[in-house]
């Protein structure tokens, strides 16, 4: 372990409880900080006994991430974005095809950073794949939420119809990878109680694939400074799945904070570049000017809580988002489409405004090269809508090594 300590915030991002939780096992003994600095206590990382912060001490993070490609596997993503699980994807070694996206912004960003692949610039539902079958090893995308009109109905593929979802469905029953990633937000398990992920598997099921039960992984676990969790769906071809075991990725070992993204260190050789950002009103910026670090509205006299609320003050509840300044010792909280919505304020933690491009782009991990086109609000919305790089990158090398598997197995 580089970072011995870790603080009690990161600790609940970590574990994935509240920060009640852990000020509760404080109070009763269950852990014990070894200092408070700064309104944190901190503890000795590698005295904690969870299986995340077990999983995080004894991490296979650098093997994992030297394993290369036995040759080249072509890939295609579906629903691509600005590109940060294509990134991800490609930087653990595979080799992309073709990026399919919808949005015109989005295109040119693709077409800006990917030069040696197709950039399929259509509606899904307009795009046949039968052309790429027996060319591709691998699918990915993050099909959009989308709710399923018809799931429970247990008819399958028949109850997919009409969802984004059966799209990605059309494409592996046309393309036929060995392998294939799905990707979506961690409620698409219990969405519907649940009959909605027991209609996605049936589907799988029937297009002659196995199902790796699925894992939500929390990117501050694998060295993105943001508390973004996400759900990973893996699928192996029947012909090959009982041959090879998929391996789900080790976190890094440490917690990346905003001090990480925004200045030089592990993380990045230069402190964030300037760019581009929205601006505040002069009265909410001169409001937020009093909110600590790590603070919301309640940090405010009451006065000013009245003032900022309305008619919310009176409701109850935590409303934590509102009026929220990060803390440069913690991750980001995860970040939206646009970065000064009163619900999801994201204020930078030293200077009264929102976050910038390049800040939003760099607690997605994206490289400061990485160019996104279209109008602020635009560029927001697709580095907000992305996939975190590195996260993608740690999917990628476990996905490498279950293709060096299969390639070892079919030689």
């Amino acid at each position: 372990m580089k970072t011995a300590l870790i603080n009690s915030v990161n600790l609940a991002s970590v574990l994935g409880v509240s920060n009640s939780t852990v000020n509760s096992w404080i109070t009763t003994g269950k852990i014990k900080p070894v200092k408070q600095e700064n309104g944190y206590q901190y503890f000795n990382f590698s005295s904690l006994n969870f299986p995340d912060t077990l999983s995080m001490s004894n991490s296979n993070w650098n093997y994992e991430h030297n394993v290369k490609p036995l040759r080249e596997y072509k890939s295609i993503e579906l629903f691509a974005g600005a590109g940060g699980l294509a990134l991800g994807l490609e930087k653990a070694g595979f080799k992309h095809i073709a990026l399919n996206e919808f949005d015109k912004d989005a295109c040119n960003t693709l077409r800006k950073n990917f030069h040696d692949c197709e950039i399929i610039e259509n509606d899904i539902h307009s795009v046949d794949f039968t052309k790429y079958k027996g060319q591709i090893d691998f699918l990915s995308g993050g099909f959009p939420c989308q709710a399923f009109s018809y799931a429970g109905n247990q008819k399958g593929f028949e109850d997919a119809r009409g969802t984004l979802f059966f799209e990605l469905a059309r494409a592996i029953k046309e393309i036929q990878p060995k392998v294939f990633l799905g990707e979506n937000v961690k409620g698409l398990l219990k969405h519907d109680n649940g009959r909605t992920f027991e209609t996605i598997s049936k589907v799988i099921d029937e297009l002659g694939y196995y199902l790796v039960p699925p894992k939500v992984l929390k990117a501050v676990m694998y060295k993105v400074p943001q508390k973004r969790e996400r759900i990973f769906l893996v699928g192996i071809r029947k012909d090959i799945a009982d041959k090879v075991t998929f391996h789900w990725p080790s976190p890094y070992e440490r917690v990346m904070t905003l001090r990480d993204a925004f200045y030089k260190g592990e993380l990045y050789q230069n402190d964030v570049p300037e760019s581009d950002g929205q601006r505040y009103p002069k009265r909410k910026a001169e409001i937020l000017s009093l909110v600590p670090q790590g603070g919301n509205w309640k940090n405010l006299p009451d006065e000013l809580q009245r003032e900022f609320m309305k008619g919310s003050y009176f409701l109850g509840g935590g409303k934590t988002g509102i009026a929220r300044r990060l803390s440069l010792e913690e991750p980001s909280l995860t970040l939206t489409c646009a970065p000064a919505q009163k619900q999801t304020e994201r204020c930078h933690p030293l200077e009264t405004r929102p976050l910038t491009i390049r800040e939003y782009a760099r607690i997605q991990t994206f490289p400061d090269e990485w160019i996104f086109s279209g109008n602020l609000t635009s560029q927001y919305k697709q580095v907000g809508n992305a996939v975190p790089v590195n996260l993608a990158n740690a999917m990628g090398c476990s996905l490498i090594r279950l293709m060096n598997d299969i390639e070892l197995i079919q030689k």
